[in-house]
């Protein structure tokens, strides 16, 4: 008796937590839905004015901008890591923390220094836990990033590169590639690449087209590469938005299915326990009728 009593109360407490499981799915899906708009408007726009920026830059050959400019030598750079405010998103932000971690090492065996940023409450505690300090740190990047809120940050970013503080920035993100990928990245993005130099925006120079420039090239440049950098890097926030609500819908829909197969499992045993209690039961009373006769 006391055995059904325990398989009852373990089949409740999985029912109970396969409700939750479940209602957390959902909310995933429905807020990955949403980011996953924001993320595929956010790409066309940034490889738009990627491909503007490129083929003014190839148009007028003989002007620059500091953001374009590779260094000779690194010796500090910034590392952004964003990760995510909560948990329960699977292997989210461990990629994505192994990856920062293989960087942070790589550059050190390279002399040179890094400056660690941190976005998310997860990442703050890994390198809390591993003993290094970052010097800044964010947490008001939800799963809903703003521009405004990005813009900033970018705005520092482009001041520490262009006075010469820091020679490079990366970001350690999960990269959105579709619903069913997506992969832990370190990527530079600043020097600004071009868009020649990055996968999926190639831009061919046409030979044919010549530019008049009004006011001239760089002005107009001056204006453009600051505002794709910005575009970028909010791109990357919304990439790492939409890859945590994925991971969020797998990891709760596997346990979702989880809780289902226990409940089963549970409800064959309770099932064979009580079969068997009423067998001796009736076993019992069939044995005081034969002792009564």
């Amino acid at each position: 008796m006391a055995k059904t009593r325990e398989l009852v109360v373990r089949r409740k407490a999985i029912r109970n937590i396969r409700k939750i499981t479940r209602t957390m799915e959902l909310i995933a899906t429905a807020r990955f839905k949403k980011a996953m708009d924001r993320t595929v408007e956010a790409a066309a726009y940034t490889k738009k004015i990627a491909e503007i920026a490129a083929e003014l830059s190839a148009s007028a050959q003989d002007v620059t901008h500091p953001l374009l400019v590779k260094r000779e030598k690194i010796s500090k750079r910034i590392l952004l890591v964003i990760c995510s405010n909560r948990g329960l998103c699977g292997g989210y932000n461990a990629g994505i923390l192994r990856e920062a971690t293989n960087s942070l090492n790589a550059a050190k065996s390279r002399g040179e220094e890094t400056l660690l940023e941190l976005s998310g409450k997860r990442a703050i505690a890994f390198f809390k836990y591993q003993q290094i300090v970052p010097v800044a740190t964010y947490i008001n990047f939800e799963d809903k990033p703003k521009f405004d809120e990005v813009e900033p940050l970018a705005d520092k970013f482009i001041r520490e590169f262009i006075s010469g503080n820091v020679d490079a920035v990366d970001v350690a993100y999960m990269k959105f590639h579709n619903p069913a990928r997506q992969f832990p990245v370190v990527e530079t993005i600043l020097p600004f690449a071009k868009p020649t130099e990055s996968s999926g925006s190639v831009v061919k120079k046409n030979e044919n087209i010549s530019y008049e420039f009004l006011p001239n090239a760089a002005e107009i440049l001056e204006e453009l590469l600051p505002q794709a950098f910005k575009a970028s890097l909010f791109k990357c926030f919304l990439d790492a938005a939409v890859s945590e609500q994925i991971g969020r819908r797998v990891t709760m829909k596997a346990a979702t299915e989880n809780a289902d197969d226990m409940i089963k499992a549970i409800s064959l045993l309770y099932n064979r326990a009580r079969q068997a209690q009423i067998t001796k039961e009736i076993s019992e009373i069939i044995g005081g009728a034969a002792a009564l006769e």
